[in-house]
């Protein structure tokens, strides 16, 4: 045989034994695997509630193939720990996974849930450790979940929701533990709830707080203990994601509703305030709140009464305030911010509507009998931030802006007293920081100080002035 014939057929077999080294496991005891995290950190799961799924890589860093004979959880069957790899879960009858292959530079997903039953006002913590076998080494991925028992509300059976108490009585929430939300809570007729400072109410996807005809929720809490509303998932992913929850309902005909201190973010619509409300008396009077992260609408109100002041309302999908239908709405030193960011965004900050339409009726005329806007801020990152839903029936479309900074393409007419259309300068609009961001900020000391004389401190419990003039908005700036 030729020598130019010999040497294609020894590359072919070099090749070859190379390849097949390749697809050979890699059993030398010095043959580790690599893992994307080296613990497994769950923040607080609620009892009831399980938790979510998390997950972390195992990498094979050689060229061979590497063969993981065990995997298993340290606290064997009776770890409140799952594990699932490539798609085989740990059981009661298997809590070992054995002989995993990973190929030669490639990884493998690994999925670990939890579920803890807590009792007690206080936190616990759980450990556990995954635990992996390979070529005589051993490796581990350590487990650690924080447990929180709950008062649990969830619908009586047959039932979409559950009752705070029965029609009649009233109701303090207790504050030693969360409240866990599942399905519609309602305060029911003739009842008055309470939330007091320290109240933290955790809404499962979907849910509600329906305050029914007749009844009444008084949300009473402090500056630096303000009652809080947000969703049940809380790993730090989901810390500003909107739509984890419904909505604070206050339906037709309930009565002296009343929030003062409270944070409440991340839902669907913040606070959905219906119709048929007094003409004497507010539904709905806000101070010192801040509502945020609304996929929908910070504030809904349909033919409603609401006075707020020191209200904050910001990073709404569609609307911060749509204040449709009528009604008669009054809002002092109030902040309406809109620079959502998590897909483009056609809809005004702000909505006034005075008319709806029903079927077979036509068109009904609600008179929107005042919308007064005092020493406020509305503002947000496209060019017209105040929509007009009107019927442009004569005396049926009344609202003012007094002393306000609002960003609109309309030119100023009689409802705007020292109109202003410029960047008021927050702090920081992409963590929700919509205080004023410095001595000069275009929203300092533009404010009237005759409208402040009855809101001397801001939402911080600041005192308004901080200089000459007090500023626009609900906070009053501090260096």
């Amino acid at each position: 045989m030729k020598l130019k014939q010999v040497l294609p057929i020894c590359l072919l077999v070099i090749i070859a034994l190379s390849s097949c080294k390749k697809d050979e496991l890699i059993t030398d005891s010095s043959a580790k695997l690599a893992f994307s995290v080296d613990t497994v950190l769950f923040d607080t799961v609620f009892q009831y509630a399980g938790s979510a799924t998390k997950l972390f890589r195992i990498y094979n860093p050689h060229e061979q193939p590497i063969n993981i004979s065990k995997a298993y959880l340290a606290g064997g069957t009776s770890s409140p720990f799952k594990l699932n790899i490539d798609g085989i879960s740990t059981t009661s009858t298997m809590p070992v996974l054995t002989d995993i292959e990973i190929l030669g530079g490639d990884s493998m997903y690994v999925f670990v849930q939890v579920y803890v039953n807590p009792s007690g006002s206080l936190p616990v913590i759980v450990k556990d450790s995954i635990i992996f076998e390979t070529n005589g080494n051993i490796q581990d991925v350590k487990l650690i979940a924080i447990g929180q028992d709950v008062y649990l509300h969830k619908p009586d059976p047959g039932k979409f929701y559950s009752v705070v108490t029965p029609p009649g009585t009233n109701y303090t929430f207790p504050t030693d533990k969360p409240h866990l939300v599942f399905g519609y809570l309602v305060v029911d007729s003739a009842t008055i709830v309470t939330m007091p400072a320290g109240t933290k109410m955790y809404m499962h996807n979907h849910s509600v707080l329906w305050v029914y005809r007749d009844g009444t929720l008084i949300i009473d809490g402090d500056l630096g203990n303000e009652v809080t509303f947000q969703g049940d998932r809380l790993e730090s992913d989901y810390a500003n994601v909107p739509g984890q929850w419904g909505k604070i309902w206050f339906s037709a005909l309930s009565k002296d509703n009343t929030i003062d201190y409270a944070i409440i973010k991340n839902g669907q619509i913040g606070i959905h305030v219906d119709t048929v409300a007094s003409t004497t008396t507010p539904t709905l009077r806000m101070s010192n709140t801040i509502v945020k992260n609304m996929s929908a609408a910070g504030l809904f109100a349909q033919g409603a009464h609401i006075r707020a002041v020191n209200c904050v309302y910001a990073n709404c999908g569609q609307y911060v305030a749509a204040l449709t239908i009528g009604g008669k709405y009054r809002f002092e030193h109030c902040t309406f911010a809109n620079y959502w960011t998590y897909d483009s965004r056609v809809t005004p900050t702000l909505v006034m509507g005075n008319h709806y339409y029903a079927d077979g009726i036509g068109e009904i005329i609600r008179p929107l009998d005042s919308c007064y806007f005092g020493n406020c801020i509305i503002y947000g990152d496209i060019a017209e931030e105040v929509g007009m839903d009107s019927a442009l029936t004569i005396g049926a479309f009344s609202y003012k802006f007094d002393y306000c900074d609002v960003r609109t393409t309309r030119t100023p007419d009689g409802h705007y007293v020292s109109p202003m259309n410029s960047d008021p300068g927050f702090a920081d609009v992409t963590i929700n920081n919509y205080r004023i961001g410095s001595p000069t900020a275009f929203a300092a000391e533009k404010a009237n100080p005759l409208i402040s004389l009855a809101i001397p401190f801001d939402i911080r419990g600041m005192i308004r002035p901080n200089g000459p003039l007090p500023d626009l908005g609900a906070y009053e700036y501090y260096p």
